[in-house]
């Protein structure tokens, strides 16, 4: 057995033909931008606001005997998930020293497209899972990294699950485990821009004087925030990078956004630095919590800003001793999916 394949934990048996996979979505970004790496050398970097509920399943028929790269996708049109499904196989093939042949690929899943809530990511590591499972093998988060960032350009930090990460998500490397977990959060979600999907490969952020060393500033503040579980300072860096992202998305409901949070009380705002969902951050220990969030519901109503989701950033809220929040992701109707 090769160091390879130690690394990639057995699965079911090698002779599987059929496997599945799933795989979580996020709720945009909390930090975004460039960043140094223990070289100095510079990286686009993220921290997503990790969530769960909707996701991405699949489902993958390996086809023994067919021909490299002959896979099928159902629903057609998902061209980063076979890619994937391709690149998976080749890595599975070699670890088990065996030709790749091709499958059929099925996905299943309730993420809106283009909101920037990492679907296509969702898709491809539920991909990549599948056919690793197919093969009998569970495929280390760096190697689901690795296969991700080849089959779409750049990838959210999903295969590591919930823990903040600062993420270098052109190159699939990891930059900084910041922590454990976010602090505690309630998210009120929404959704901005009329609910349009963005193209997120062709947006460029440009690079001004200063800025590099305020995005060190702001990941040393993050880091800070996670250290001391500090909600509030959570919420000025993701306000921060949010206001920072507006030279290239220029959403026109952002001010109101602002503006709503500072009048209910709010720690911060953050959006998806590539689409339009966006979510004001509260601190459950905060007295009258819950009147702040009815308020916040109002206001967004008042602006014609479309709610989604209401979550929290921690796994229970009863660690907290506050009320059960709803999980409930409602889509916005102008989403395509």
């Amino acid at each position: 057995m090769t160091d390879a394949t130690r690394r990639a934990a057995p699965g079911r048996g090698p002779h599987r033909t059929t496997g599945t996979g799933r795989a979580p979505c996020h709720h945009g970004e909390i930090l975004q931008g460039y960043f140094r790496d223990g070289n100095g050398h510079l990286a686009h970097g993220l921290v997503t606001l990790p969530m769960d509920g909707p996701g991405s399943a699949a489902r993958f028929v390996r086809r023994p005997g067919s021909r490299p790269g002959e896979v099928t996708v159902t629903p057609a049109g998902r061209t980063k998930a076979r890619e994937a499904a391709v690149l998976a196989l080749r890595e599975c093939a070699a670890l088990r020293g065996r030709e790749p042949g091709g499958g059929e690929l099925t996905l299943t899943g309730d993420l809106p497209v283009g909101l920037g809530m990492g679907s296509s990511t969702s898709d491809v590591i539920a991909t990549v899972r599948a056919v690793a499972d197919s093969w009998g093998l569970r495929l280390p988060p760096e190697t689901v990294a690795r296969l991700a960032v080849r089959a779409e350009g750049a990838s959210d930090p999903l295969m590591y699950g919930r823990r903040p990460l600062l993420f270098a998500q052109r190159e699939g490397r990891v930059l900084e485990v910041l922590g454990s977990a976010l602090p505690p959060a309630v998210v009120v979600g929404c959704a901005l821009g009329g609910s349009e999907p963005v193209d997120t490969l062709s947006l460029t952020a440009p690079v001004e004087d200063g800025d590099i060393a305020y995005y060190a500033h702001l990941r040393r503040m993050l880091r800070r925030a996670v250290a001391d579980a500090d909600t509030a300072l959570l919420g000025r860096v993701s306000t921060a990078s949010a206001r920072l992202r507006q030279r290239v998305l220029g959403q026109r409901e952002f001010p109101a956004l602002k503006g709503i949070a500072d009048a209910v009380g709010a720690a911060g705002v953050q959006i998806a630095h590539s689409g339009n969902v966006a979510g004001l951050l509260f601190d459950p220990r905060a007295p009258g919590l819950n009147s702040r969030l009815r308020r916040c519901g109002r206001a967004l109503a008042r602006e014609g800003i479309t709610p989604t989701r209401t979550f929290t950033t921690f796994a229970s809220p009863h660690r907290l001793g506050g009320p059960s929040w709803t999980t409930t992701y409602r889509k916005p109707s102008a989403a395509r999916t």
